[in-house]
This record gives C-alpha cells, sequence and structure tokens, in this order.
C-alpha cells in the first residue's frame, strides 16, 4: 500500500523519475558508508572528508539525487526492493517526513540530536541538519534599483506596472520536477495571502518554470532571466556571481533544514548515527555554515527581522503536501500560471 501510494504521487508530481546524478567515493578505509543526498557533492565534502579523518577505517561513496528520484529510492528500498543506503539527506523535507511516517526510518537519540530545537527534529528519526533561507535573486546590471522588489507585495506591483519587460525574463522552480519547488510553492500557498495574486503575475508575464536552482542562478547571471523566485539561498552563495543580487523577503523569508534519516534497512545505521553526530557537533556546524547551509542568525548581518523568519519545521503538517488529492488539486491550480509543456 505504501508503495502503491507513492508511486501515484510520484506519476503526478514527476514524469520523469531518474537515478542519480553524480556519485563520488571520499576515504579509502574498509567500512563504506553509502549515504545518498540532494546536496551537491562539491558544497558538502569538505565536511565528509573533515569526519573522515577523526574515521579512518571508513569511506563514504556519496551519491547525489534529484530531490523525486531519492524520494522513489528511499521508498523503494523501505520495501526491500533496492538496496538502502545508510544515510538519506534531502531538501526535500515533506518526502522525508512521508518516509518517517511510512515507518522507514531507524530511530537515534544522543545529546546532540536532542539539543536541536523541536521545528529541526521529529520522532528521533528525523534531523534537520540546516538553516537555508529561500530567496529572490535579480540581475545588478540588467534590473534598475527602482525595480528590484524587497518583498512579494512590490514584485506584485512590479508584475503589474512592466509586465512587457519582465515577460519571460522570471523564474522559479518547475514544481512537478523538483520536490524542493513543489514544498516552496506549497508552502507560500499556506503562508501568503498574495499567492493567488503572485500565479496571475506569473501568467501575465509569461514566467519560466525550470528544473533547480543551478539553472537560474546561471541564467539569471547570464541575463536570460532577470529575477528568479523562491531559489535556495545557499546555492546562490556557492555560486557566488558576482551580477547577482539576493532579497530575503521582508514580508516573510522561508527557512529550510536539510533533513537528515538513517534508514531502517540501513546496513551500518551505526556509522551514519556518527556521521549524523558530527554534523550536530560544534566542528561539523560550523563546516556546514562555512559551506553556505547555515545563514546568519544576526539581524544587523542580513538585515531580516526575526518576525520575518516561517521555519518550515519538520513535523506532521508537511504530510497535508504529500497527500495525493491535495497535490492533484495543487498542481492543477499552478498549472493556471504554468501551463505543462505537451510532449510530441
Amino acid at each position: 500500500m505504501i508503495r502503491l501510494l507513492a508511486t501515484c504521487l510520484l506519476l503526478l508530481v514527476s514524469p520523469g523519475i531518474q537515478a542519480q546524478e553524480a556519485t563520488a567515493t571520499l576515504g579509502t578505509g574498509a567500512r563504506t558508508l553509502v549515504m545518498r543526498s540532494t546536496t551537491d557533492i562539491a558544497i558538502i565534502q569538505p565536511a565528509l572528508e573533515a569526519f573522515l579523518v577523526s574515521h579512518p577505517d571508513m569511506r563514504i561513496d556519496y551519491e547525489q539525487w534529484g530531490s523525486n528520484a531519492l524520494y522513489a529510492n528511499a521508498l523503494s528500498a523501505c520495501t526491500g526492493e533496492t538496496p538502502a543506503a545508510d544515510a538519506v539527506f534531502s531538501s526535500a523535507v515533506h518526502q522525508m517526513v512521508d518516509l518517517v511516517n511510512s515507518a522507514c526510518a531507524s530511530s537515534y537519540r544522543s545529546g546532540l540530536t536532542q539539543a536541536l530545537p523541536s521545528a529541526r527534529r521529529w520522532r528521533d528519526e528525523l534531523w534537520g541538519l540546516t538553516e537555508e533561507p529561500t530567496v529572490l535573486i535579480y540581475n545588478r546590471a540588467l534590473v534598475p534599483a527602482d525595480d528590484v522588489p524587497g518583498n512579494r507585495f512590490e514584485l506584485l506591483d512590479l508584475m503589474r506596472q512592466k509586465p512587457d519587460a519582465y515577460r519571460g525574463k522570471i523564474a522559479t522552480y518547475d514544481i512537478a520536477a523538483s520536490g524542493l519547488g513543489y514544498l516552496y510553492a506549497f508552502s507560500d500557498s499556506s503562508e501568503a495571502t498574495t499567492f493567488g495574486a503572485l500565479l496571475e503575475g506569473f501568467a501575465r508575464t509569461q514566467a519560466v518554470a525550470t528544473c533547480c536552482s543551478a539553472e537560474i542562478i546561471e541564467a539569471v547571471s547570464q541575463g536570460r532571466y532577470l529575477l528568479g523566485y523562491n531559489v535556495l539561498g545557499s546555492y546562490v552563495q556557492n555560486a557566488a556571481p558576482t551580477n547577482v543580487g539576493v532579497i530575503l523577503p521582508e514580508d516573510y523569508t522561508m527557512f529550510l533544514s536539510r533533513a537528515y534519516m538513517i534508514p531502517r534497512q540501513a546496513r551500518d545505521p551505526d556509522a551514519a548515527a556518527a556521521l549524523l553526530d558530527f554534523l550536530l557537533s560544534v566542528e561539523g556546524q560550523g563546516l556546514l555554515s562555512r559551506a553556505g547551509l547555515i545563514y546568519p542568525d544576526d539581524p544587523s548581518e542580513t538585515g531580516l527581522l526575526p518576525s520575518a523568519k516561517r521555519f518550515i519545521a519538520l513535523a506532521p503538517p508537511l504530510l497535508v503536501a504529500v497527500d495525493r488529492s491535495n497535490a492533484e488539486t495543487f498542481l492543477s491550480v499552478w498549472n493556471t500560471a504554468f501551463p505543462p509543456v505537451a510532449v510530441p
């Protein structure tokens, strides 16, 4: 039943499930930890290599996946159809909550996991390791200073007042292809009174729904798009394009904590638990911060008031986002602004 429901949802939200996007082997130890993750290898590699310094008997086989494909793989491993990873680490946290709810996770508790805020842990089976904002980005050279929106209301005004100037020049995630993009859009629909107007504005300006953070950031940097909406801020920081400006919307800025799970079928859960504790340690959190995965918390540094922060909590309400009926209804509304491209 779990597999059937998951397959229905995945067919609904992702027309083409693919295998891992990249792989890497770190370390030379005889004890192998298999980690499947949506995080780019280059971003997390320094933290993993630091862990291996204190665990020379280990090596990490790291697999980088798209979020929907990773979700499908984890569900398949949960039912014993494919070999399980030892650790799963994903930005599509609604899918991770669903995996835990489907009895696919192992339980673990330590002083470090217990010290996490309640929004970053659930049932001793899911832990949030990062704190990353969802941002607006723009091309500094091509977007006039007066046009730069500081919040969603100003973005709406811009699309209403200058639809021709921004026609085909605003990009966001394709939520059918990106689990993270789907989560952001669904969270927006719950959080913002502006969501319906945003969809109308996107339709008016013929905004583009595309695959992923890297593509949106690169295209904004090149001027193919002028604005990117709901982009994962850590990827902007790591790409470091000097001509791309970043806005933390002052009406509200969503913060995501990538979720770590030890699968119930993991071959070496102790190794996965050791890595979890390292990534939650002072050293591990410092390395994740240097990788751009933990955003500064000082308003004088970020310009964002604490009242504007909206944390996406690892909690049962996220299951609403993976409910098949809700997903179908939501995608129908979304497609009024972003009609799906017909496949020849």
